[in-house]
């Protein structure tokens, strides 16, 4: 599997902080214009998405070549304050942590300056067959590090 850097979508910075922007749509709130509550993990994780995407991992060669792939393990999300109707916001991936088959991750989504929902993430990579966890390769780790 090669791996190349893709700078199409988000932005890094020079912190290592990936940048990604969602916009809040109609499907995305309640009756009141207010996001649901779940929506901010599924931003969470385009946003995880896209930044591995950015640095050349590509989730599904890794899933059809290997049959490894990663997995969240465990989540905390903190909410500060509601995202609305047509807001612009900005979802944030930092790598925190790196162990043998897992890593942790902090994310934030922001309007502006403003932190609207902070998340503690772990993730395991696994050997899916076995759904067993597995040693992150060395390629992979360079590029997360």
């Amino acid at each position: 599997m090669t791996y190349e850097t893709n700078t199409i979508t988000g932005k890094l910075f020079e912190d290592k902080t990936f940048s990604f922007p969602i916009r809040i749509y109609y499907e995305d709130t309640d009756a009141g214009g207010i996001v649901y509550y779940a929506n901010y993990l599924r931003y969470a994780e385009r946003a995880r998405t896209e930044f591995l995407r950015h640095l050349g991992i590509n989730q599904e060669e890794m899933l059809k070549q290997e049959g490894k792939g990663f997995v969240v393990r465990d989540c905390h999300i903190s909410y500060k304050s509601p995202a609305k109707l047509d807001d612009a916001l900005n979802v944030t991936c930092k790598v925190t942590e790196i162990k043998g088959a897992s890593l942790k991750m902090e994310q934030k989504l922001y309007r502006g300056d403003s932190i609207l929902c902070e998340i503690e993430i772990t993730l395991v990579f696994l050997s899916l067959p076995a759904m067993r966890p597995s040693k992150i390769s060395p390629e992979i780790l360079s590029l997360l590090q």
